[in-house]
C-alpha cells in the first residue's frame, strides 16, 4: 500500500514544481489538510484523519515540521527583483496542563524541508545552540539559514524574550529581532482557543508584518509585528521552503494547524480562509464508566452537591460581580459629558485590578492602563481617594474644565467614570515620568538646559492658555516640577488640575480656604485666601528656580535649621555679578547662548516670586520675556531684597481693599520685584 501513495506523492510534486517554474507565482488554499500530499511532515508531524495538520502531541521534548512539499521563489528570475507574499493560517495551542505546557509554534521559510541537527524545547525545533546568539554571528551555515515568525509561550531570559506570550520574527536563531506581547492584543497564545496569523512580506521594501486575532473575530487594524527583513539574503537562495514547525520541552502541548492559505507575487492578499469548512479539534475522550454501583452512587450524589455549590456561587458571584462594577448616572452627566464617559469594567481590565501604581498624592492614586481594543491606548488612571472630603467637588471641577481644555502643553482628559464612592479620571499616559523625579531622584540622568529650557518654556505656554487661552480663566493653583510630566519625546505637558477653579474673564476669583502645595504658595494667601492668576505666577517663579537650580525652594537638615531658602540664594550670586554661579552644576551647558537663557531664566524666577502680586508679571509678559519678544526690565538685585519679607505693611482689613470685589475687572501691572520661600513638600498626582 505504501508504493502507490508514494508514487502519488512524486507525482504531486513534480506538477506543482513545473507549474512554479512557468508560472514564476505560487497560490494555495488549504481549507484543512484532508490530501495528505499538500504538506511534507517530519519529526512528530503527522495529518489526522480528520484533516488537522497536528505538529506536537503530548510528548515531551519533540519537535514536528510540515512544509509545502516545493520551495516558493523569493525573487522574480527574469529581473531579479523581491517578490512580495501573504499568507494566512489559523491555529490553536493546546496545553498538556493549563501551568505546564510547550514552547510554541511558528510560521518558517527555510532553505530546505529536512533540517538536520535542530533541537525541540525553547529552539523551537528550527534552530540549534549554535545559533544561540543569532544577532552576533556574521555567518551561517545553510541549514541555519532560517527565518520564522515565532506564536512564543515561554519565556527564555537568554534571548531576551520580553515574556511567556509574545509575537516575534527570527532570523537564523531563536533571539527575536523584533518582538511584542500578544496581551496588547487580547490574545493569550496557550488558550487552546483557535487564532488566525496573517504574515505579509512585500518585497520592494523588504517589510514584514505579522498581525494576529482570535479565528472568527475582525481582523486588527495594526499588525503587531512589523521589522525589515530581505527574506533572500536571509534564507541564502533565491528559493525557500514554507511551512511549520513546532516543539515541546519539558511540559508539552499539542499544536495544530486547521487551514492555511498563501499567495506569491503581489497580486493582492492571501485567499480568505472560509473557518466554516476548516476542521475542528477532537474532543476529549469520554470518562470511564465506573464498575462498581456502590461508588458510582456516591458519585453521583458528589456531583449533585458540586453542582448545586456551583449554581449558587455563579449566582452570588453574578450579584458581587454587578455591584462590584455598578456605576452612577445622573442627568446632568449625560447631558454635558456623556461622550466622555468609560465604563468602570474596562478601567478595572486596563490597570489589571488597580494593580499598576504610578503615583500617589494629595487627592488620590493613579495607575497605569491599557484601554482593551485594538491599539491597547496606554492611559493614566486617577482614582480619587476615599477619605477626600473634597473629591467629588473636586472631580467635577476637573471635568468640567479639562474635558474641554486643549493645549500641547496640557495633559488630556480622555474620559472619565463615576461610581459609589470612587471617582475616576482617564487621561494620556506620560511615558517619561513627572519631571521632579528627573530633577531629584535620577542622580545619573540628569537633563540639559537644552532639555530644561524647552520645558520651562513649554509649562509658560501651558499656563498662558489655563489664564487667557480660554473662554474662562482658570487657576491651576498648585504648579510645581511634580506636576510637570514629560512625554515621549520630552516635551514637558502641565497635570494635576484637581485643585483647579473656573472664572469668568474679567473677574476676581475668589475661595473661601488656601489650597497647594507648601513652598509655591504666595504670601497673600495666608491673609486673603484667594487664589489668582497672579499666585499661579509666584508658584511658576518658585518653579523656574528649582528647574535652573536643581534644588527644592527650601531645604532643611537637622544640622542647619536656617539654611538659605532658593530665592535667596540666587539673590545673593546676582549680588556678587555672578547670578548664573546659581545653576545645577550637575547640568550640562554648552556655548554663551546658554549660560545667557539661564541668567533670564533665574531673574525671572526672581521677578515672578515678588511677595507683592501687583509687582509680577503676568504669564504673558513672562512668556514675551522668554521668547525675546519683550525686554526684561531693568532692576537691580537690591531692589528685590527684602529679606524675605512683604514690604507692605497693611493690616487684612487694607491689604483687602487692594482687591476689589468680583464685579470689578483685574489690573495688570508691569513693575517687578522678588523674594520666596517654600520647602521640600512635593507629591505626584498624575494627569
Amino acid at each position: 500500500m505504501a508504493g502507490p501513495s508514494l508514487a502519488k506523492q512524486l507525482v504531486v510534486t513534480v506538477v506543482l514544481l513545473v507549474l512554479a517554474g512557468r508560472t514564476g507565482a505560487t497560490e494555495f488554499v488549504f481549507s484543512g489538510f484532508f490530501a495528505r500530499e499538500n504538506v511534507t511532515t517530519s519529526g512528530a508531524a503527522t495529518v489526522t484523519s480528520w484533516g488537522l495538520l497536528q505538529l506536537t502531541n503530548d510528548t515531551n521534548e519533540v519537535f514536528g515540521h510540515g512544509f509545502y512539499p516545493v520551495p516558493v521563489r523569493l525573487k522574480n528570475s527574469t529581473t531579479g527583483a523581491p517578490l512580495s507574499f501573504s499568507t494566512t493560517f489559523v491555529a490553536a495551542l493546546v496545553p498538556r496542563y493549563p501551568e505546564a505546557h510547550g514552547h510554541g509554534l511558528a510560521f518558517a521559510l527555510a532553505p530546505s524541508a529536512q533540517l538536520p541537527a535542530v533541537l525541540p524545547g525553547k529552539h523551537l525545533g528550527l534552530f540549534n545552540t549554535s545559533d544561540d546568539d543569532s544577532n552576533s554571528t556574521p555567518t551561517r551555515n545553510s541549514s541555519s539559514k532560517v527565518v520564522a515568525v515565532e506564536l512564543d509561550t515561554a519565556l527564555d531570559a537568554e534571548f531576551g524574550d520580553v515574556d511567556d506570550n509574545h509575537v516575534g520574527v527570527d532570523v537564523h536563531g531563536p533571539r527575536s529581532v523584533n518582538a511584542t506581547p500578544a496581551g496588547h492584543v487580547g490574545l493569550t497564545l496557550i488558550s487552546g482557543a483557535p487564532m488566525q496569523v496573517w504574515v505579509e512580506y512585500d518585497g520592494p521594501s523588504a517589510r514584514l508584518e505579522v498581525t494576529v486575532g482570535l479565528a472568527g473575530a475582525p481582523r486588527p487594524r495594526v499588525p503587531l509585528v512589523s521589522c525589515a527583513v530581505d527574506l533572500a539574503s536571509a534564507v541564502g537562495s533565491d528559493e525557500a521552503f514554507v511551512g511549520f514547525s513546532a516543539a515541546n520541552g519539558a511540559a508539552a502541548s499539542s499544536h495544530y494547524v486547521f487551514g492555511w492559505s498563501f499567495r506569491l507575487g503581489g497580486g493582492g492578499p492571501a485567499p480568505d480562509l472560509d473557518l466554516a469548512k476548516l476542521p475542528t479539534l477532537p474532543s476529549p475522550p469520554p470518562p470511564k464508566k465506573k464498575k462498581t454501583p456502590v461508588l458510582l452512587a456516591v458519585a453521583l450524589v458528589l456531583l449533585s452537591l458540586v453542582v448545586v455549590l456551583l449554581v449558587s456561587a455563579a449566582i452570588a458571584a453574578t450579584v458581587v460581580r454587578r455591584r462590584r462594577f455598578a456605576e452612577e448616572e445622573e442627568d446632568w452627566e449625560m447631558e454635558r459629558y456623556g461622550t466622555h464617559r468609560i465604563r468602570y469594567r474596562d478601567l478595572h481590565v486596563a490597570t489589571d485590578g488597580f494593580r499598576h501604581v504610578i503615583g500617589a498624592g494629595g487627592f488620590g492614586t493613579v495607575y497605569r492602563g491599557v484601554l482593551p481594543g485594538p491599539g491597547g491606548e496606554e492611559v493614566a488612571v486617577k482614582k480619587v481617594a476615599h477619605d477626600s472630603r473634597q473629591g467629588l467637588r473636586e472631580f467635577v471641577a476637573e471635568v468640567a474644565s479639562m474635558s474641554r481644555l486643549r493645549h500641547r502643553s496640557l495633559v488630556h482628559l480622555l474620559g472619565y467614570c463615576r461610581r459609589r464612592g470612587e471617582l475616576l479620571l482617564v487621561y494620556d499616559y506620560m511615558v517619561n515620568g513627572s519631571l521632579d523625579k528627573r530633577l531629584f531622584d535620577d542622580p545619573v540622568d540628569q537633563l540639559s538646559w537644552a532639555h530644561r529650557g524647552k520645558v520651562v518654556r513649554d509649562v509658560a505656554a501651558g499656563l498662558l492658555y489655563l489664564h487667557e487661552g480660554w473662554e474662562q480663566v482658570v487657576v491651576h493653583r498648585d504648579v510645581k516640577a511634580a506636576n510637570v510630566l514629560l512625554d515621549d519625546a520630552m516635551n514637558a505637558r502641565l497635570s494635576d488640575f484637581g485643585l483647579a477653579r473656573l472664572h469668568d474673564h474679567g473677574t476676581r476669583p475668589q475661595t473661601t480656604h488656601v489650597v497647594g502645595t507648601i513652598g509655591y504658595i504666595a504670601p497673600e494667601m495666608s491673609k486673603t485666601g484667594k487664589a489668582t492668576t497672579a499666585t499661579d505666577v509666584y508658584a511658576f517663579g518658585a518653579f523656574l528656580l528649582e528647574v535652573a537650580c536643581g534644588r527644592r525652594p527650601l531645604e532643611f537638615s537637622d544640622d542647619n535649621a536656617d539654611s538659605l531658602g532658593l530665592v535667596d540664594l540666587v539673590l545673593d550670586h546676582w549680588k556678587k555679578g555672578r547670578i548664573a554661579d546659581a545653576k545645577d552644576p550637575r547640568m550640562i551647558v554648552v556655548g554663551k547662548c546658554d549660560e545667557d537663557d539661564i541668567e533670564l531664566v533665574l531673574k525671572l524666577g526672581l521677578l515672578c516670586s515678588h511677595p507683592d502680586p501687583r509687582q509680577r508679571p503676568t504669564m504673558r509678559q513672562v512668556t514675551q520675556m522668554m521668547e525675546g519678544a519683550a525686554p526684561v526690565p531693568e532692576t537691580a538685585p537690591e531692589d528685590l531684597d527684602h529679606n524675605g519679607r512683604l514690604f507692605y505693611s497693611e493690616s487684612f482689613d487694607e491689604f483687602v481693599t487692594m482687591f476689589p470685589t468680583t464685579s470689578q475687572t483685574t489690573t495688570t501691572t508691569t513693575q517687578l520685584s522678588s523674594s520666596y520661600s517654600s520647602d521640600d513638600q512635593r507629591h505626584l498626582i498624575s494627569g
